[in-house]
């Protein structure tokens, strides 16, 4: 795929994601939440241009900076993450203000990769964005899979949203109230 086609599927898959995910959706920890970030990753990984020919040492770091940029976006975009399971046994999902806050400091991060590969004369192409593109979202699919299995195996009974709540989650928590 040329570079224009292959930065088109990033916005395209990236837009499609954060979009869905700021409104309720019910999330399946059944379905095989791994696929779409395995096709992103095979398709990076068959691209020529991941690392620059040029600048081996420098573009595996960039590469390697990149990834665990990617890698904490997932991480920090699952656990601030609203997870709740209805009366039914169905879990649904939303994320928070927090979440957009992890995605805007993760496009600034990497906007700051991209301006130090330019300083440093290394090439990067999309190959090495659809990568961390895949690993954000392995990573923030395998975590919300976790915490619903946290969520559904209490006990065999469904607990309430409170239970597990989203890291900088503005929803208004019960006040305690004293016995008397």
């Amino acid at each position: 795929m040329s570079g224009l086609v292959n930065a088109l599927v990033i916005v395209a898959v990236a837009a499609l994601v954060i979009s869905r995910q700021f409104s309720a959706r019910r999330l399946d920890a059944d379905r095989r939440w791994w696929l779409l970030p395995a096709i992103l990753a095979v398709v990076a990984l068959r691209e020529p241009g991941l690392i620059d020919a040029h600048h081996h040492t420098e573009a595996a770091l960039l590469l390697a900076a990149e990834l665990i940029i990617g890698l904490g976006i997932g991480a920090g975009w699952a656990w601030t993450t609203r997870i709740w399971v209805e009366p039914d046994g169905a879990v649904w999902t939303k994320s928070t203000k927090a979440s957009a806050s992890v995605w805007i400091g993760g496009i600034v991060l990497r906007a700051g990769l991209f301006g130090l590969g330019e300083l440093l004369g290394v090439r990067q192409g999309s190959p090495a964005l659809m990568l961390a593109l895949a690993a954000t979202l392995l990573v923030r699919s395998g975590v919300l899979v976790r915490r619903t299995q946290a969520l559904t195996s209490a006990g065999g009974r469904t607990p309430s949203y409170d239970r597990i709540p989203a890291y900088g989650d503005d929803r208004p928590r019960p006040a305690w109230k004293e016995r008397v």
